[in-house]
């Protein structure tokens, strides 16, 4: 599976399961860290953690899984390292405070309108 691939099923996985506010963004040519980020919002840190519980259950089953995972514990921020891919799952308030969007906004944002359902 390309980055691009599993950049798109994160998205896919993460907007079935109602996360808010979800982006996708290239930043291959920004970086070494990754080719892109993606970016979601939840309401509560219980809906966190069921979003990271989510992304790794349905990426397990096609059998990828990540190199690291950290933040479970507070989960205000929880990150889910791929390798090529980096989810960031964010409490709301968490996201606006850390505004990460603004920090990589000279990456390309993906057009994920089509995965949304």
């Amino acid at each position: 599976m390309t980055s691009l691939e599993l950049t798109k099923e994160a998205v896919k996985i993460l907007d079935d399961k109602k996360a808010l506010d979800i982006k996708a963004i290239k930043v291959r040519d920004l970086t070494i860290v990754a080719d892109y980020f993606v970016i979601a919002s939840a309401s509560n840190t219980t809906h966190v953690k069921s979003l990271v519980d989510e992304v790794e259950f349905k990426l397990k089953e096609m059998g990828i899984t990540p190199l690291r995972v950290e933040g479970y514990q507070s989960a205000n921020w929880i990150v889910l390292d791929y390798g090529d891919v980096v989810v960031h799952i964010f409490y709301t308030e968490t996201r606006d405070y850390y505004t990460l969007d603004k920090l990589w906004s000279d990456g390309e944002s993906l057009d994920i309108a089509e995965l949304l359902a």
